[in-house]
């Protein structure tokens, strides 16, 4: 039993560490899709998302000291917000292929990242920040036995921010009058059209919200796990989000919970040569660990999950 506590003291918060940009950039998903517009461009967000967070991280550290990292997540928001323009414009305005302006996204935000990357440091890679996102104890919380070191004891604070999002997402999809519009969009744009709801301008504010968050996504993964930007900081996490969304149905927290799944998976790939079970497991094993299981459950869910109806459809204004 001690054996099994400490197996899973190990796992669980690097679980909840890995799952936070994930979630972050799966909720993303989850505001575009439900209003129509199918993102394949989350990994180009997050990759947009994770340059301007380090970039601003190295820039401003001396000058805003302990709360450079948290306005860091900030600034990655609003130019993943800006960037994501580029795919409403696309998919929106002028009808293009989602499929192709997202893949589109996902290069243009590759090569101006590291371009940028080459012009203004001289080299592939950015300089390793100084102020990055530490992990702490929650105070009181992590005295609680048992779940106070499993779920409170040397955790990010962004993994609560992270889980805390997908819960005021559900709220506002569900709950409010916006989240209503923003889904009967992406299921009968005609209907909500006639009902004098604004197809277009729902669309585009769903896919700046999807930027918004995929960039605060990138930065999180950049500032807790990769601590500089190179092209390889983003290698899959942003297809893992888009595979968490289908994964869970298109909901919030159905796309928490498979986002938590994906995380705990990459944890394998780093614990578990500590872990009895899998102690004799080869790592290469455990590395391809998260993306085989990503595919296993996209193989056993996705025929049962349906997309918003409307999803991928550009309006035509008067068209069925």
């Amino acid at each position: 039993m001690a054996a099994f506590f400490d197996a899973l003291q190990s796992i669980v918060p690097i679980a909840l560490f890995y799952s936070a940009p994930l979630i972050f950039t799966a909720l993303g998903g989850v505001f575009s899709e439900r209003s129509g517009v199918v993102n394949i461009g989350l990994e180009g967000l997050m990759v947009i998302g994770a340059f301007s967070g380090i970039v601003f991280n190295l820039t401003f550290e001396d000058t805003l000291g302990s709360v450079t990292p948290w306005i860091s997540i900030l600034v990655a928001m609003v130019v993943g917000a800006i960037f994501s323009l580029i795919h409403a414009v696309a998919a929106v305005s002028f009808r293009a292929d989602q499929v192709v302006s997202g893949v589109a996204i996902n290069f243009l935000a590759l090569g101006l990242g590291v371009f940028l990357t080459k012009q203004w440091y001289g080299k592939g890679q950015t300089d390793m920040v100084d102020k990055p996102f530490y992990s702490t104890d929650i105070p009181v919380l992590s005295d609680i036995p048992i779940l106070g070191p499993l779920f409170f004891d040397g955790i990010f604070v962004t993994s609560y921010v992270a889980i805390a999002f997908a819960f005021l997402a559900w709220f506002i999809l569900y709950k409010t009058p916006f989240g209503l519009r923003l889904r009967s969009v992406g299921e009968h744009p005609m209907a909500a059209d006639t009902n004098g709801i604004n197809v277009n301008r729902m669309r585009y504010i769903a896919v700046m919200i999807s930027g918004a968050l995929g960039g605060l996504g990138g930065a999180v993964f950049a500032l807790t796990i990769a601590y500089n930007f190179s092209q390889a900081t983003i290698v899959g996490q942003g297809f893992m989000s888009l595979a968490a969304v289908i994964f869970g149905k298109w909901h919030p927290l159905g796309a928490m919970g498979a986002a938590l799944f994906f995380g705990f998976a990459q944890s394998l790939s780093v614990v578990g040569s500590g872990i009895p079970l899998l102690e004799n497991v080869p790592a290469v094993y455990l590395t391809i660990a998260p993306y085989v299981l990503t595919i296993l459950a996209l193989a056993g869910f996705i025929g049962r999950a349906e997309a918003p109806k409307a999803n991928g459809q550009p309006y035509v204004k008067g068209s069925r």
